[in-house]
């Protein structure tokens, strides 16, 4: 006799559901540069903004939030798909950040964390001189007195 339903492909099945909905979630990013600040912005749909922390610790930048299961009480669930957990993503951020200046909001569903560049990072225009430059310069500085 030859059974329909494998007792041990569902085991293996709701085993794979329960780690799928235990740890962090997945947070997906973007980065990038825009003048003088990176950008980051990440999907936290139906976070609540409240729970959303953002660090700074040295050279680490850190994200957390948690999204958590509204309660259904008497609720008699045919599916629940939605992942619900704690959120966790951390970049690891240069030397040329300003580390003061970094902000963060939440909108519909979108964190924007805003990491501005430190100035001595920033590009800068160095001038270079001559050696007529430096002679006009030196002969400038010369007093004749009589």
């Amino acid at each position: 006799m030859t059974l329909s339903f494998d007792p041990f492909a569902e085991l293996d099945r709701l085993s794979a559901a329960a780690q799928s909905r235990v740890g962090t979630q997945p947070m997906p990013v973007d980065l990038y540069r825009q003048a003088d600040e990176y950008v980051l912005t990440a999907d936290l749909p139906g976070v609540d903004p409240g729970s959303v922390d953002v660090d700074v610790d040295g050279q680490l930048l850190t994200i957390r939030a948690e999204r958590t299961a509204g309660e259904r009480d008497g609720a008699k669930w045919l599916s629940q798909e939605r992942r619900y957990g704690s959120y966790l993503r951390q970049f690891s951020i240069g030397a040329g950040i300003d580390r003061e200046n970094i902000s963060a909001s939440y909108d519909n569903g979108v964190l924007s964390v805003i990491i501005p560049v430190s100035e001595k990072a920033k590009p800068r225009k160095i001038e270079v001189s001559t050696n007529a430059d430096n002679q006009s310069r030196s002969t400038d500085k010369v007093a004749v007195t009589s």
